[in-house]
């Protein structure tokens, strides 16, 4: 009688993981940020900008699960997610570690507001993000849709530090050498990332340098207006408000998927203690 070697605990999970979806790879860009790769169900389709439920399982046996942004366009073959870490966070203590050929829990059913149909139609858009709130936009930037309905896009990124801007910056640069989109991006994509708690070329809050006008200056804009401008938002709730309200002061009104205006909010993130 042959003797049955242990299932180890990594087998015995992925047996028994719902929704599961290989990890195929991982990027650590800070200690408090990662980026991961993982396979896209062959069902799944879904609107760049758009987010999922994605996880591993709790302590307790149950799935825990968090709404990620899915960061690459609806056409890659792939799907691409950009985190923060929390050391203590009960989902983001155990992502951080995971590797390629790990599995994670996916639920195929996307949802979100950064979406361009959730736009009226415009002549340029801003996407304002602060931290990980970059992922949505790192679809749609991607999308060639954005360039076919907008002759400008402005891509404006606050973080604490350069470091953190990092994956942001390197998506950028790559645009203009992508084969799909490179060609769309040139003249039309600008760029402008700041930074709060370290010395940069460009420093300040998203909400600061629109109301002041830098930006516009800085980049050789004319300022926001309801008639050609359109904007979408991504950060933590305070971060939220505070851009809603400068937006609404340029004459900008919210939107939604169901009554299209000329701004747009994703309310749901993955904020403090995950």
């Amino acid at each position: 009688m042959t003797e049955q070697k242990p299932v180890s605990d990594t087998a015995a999970t992925k047996v028994h993981l719902p929704d599961a979806q290989t990890v195929l790879s991982v990027k650590h860009w800070t200690d408090a940020l990662f980026s991961f790769r993982v396979s896209r169900p062959q069902t799944l389709r879904f609107r760049s900008g758009e987010f999922v439920m994605i996880g591993l399982m709790g302590d307790n046996g149950k799935p825990l699960l968090r709404a990620y942004s899915i960061a690459s366009p609806n056409w890659d073959e792939e799907l691409e997610f950009y985190s923060i870490k929390v050391p203590d966070g009960p989902l983001t203590s155990k992502l951080q570690h995971i590797q390629p050929g790990d599995e994670i829990i996916l639920r195929p059913k996307p949802v979100g507001t950064l979406v361009h149909d959730a736009l009226l139609p415009g002549k340029r858009v801003w996407f304002l993000a602060t931290g990980t709130g970059i992922a949505p936009f790192a679809s749609l930037m991607r999308d060639p849709e954005t360039y076919e309905k907008y002759e400008e896009v402005v891509m404006m990124h606050t973080c604490r530090t350069v470091a953190e801007l990092e994956y942001g910056r390197q998506l950028v640069e790559g645009l203009h050498d992508d084969p799909l989109i490179g060609e769309m991006v040139a003249g039309k994509l600008k760029y402008y990332p700041t930074t709060t708690r370290e010395a940069f070329h460009h420093t300040g809050r998203i909400t600061d340098n629109l109301s002041s006008g830098k930006v516009f200056a800085d980049l050789g804009l004319a300022p926001m207006d309801r008639e050609h401008d359109r904007a979408m938002v991504c950060g933590s709730l305070a971060f939220n408000k505070d851009v809603m309200a400068v937006l609404e002061s340029f004459g900008l009104r919210e939107g939604a998927n169901s009554e299209p205006r000329e701004y747009v909010v994703e309310k749901a993130f993955v904020g403090d203690g995950v």
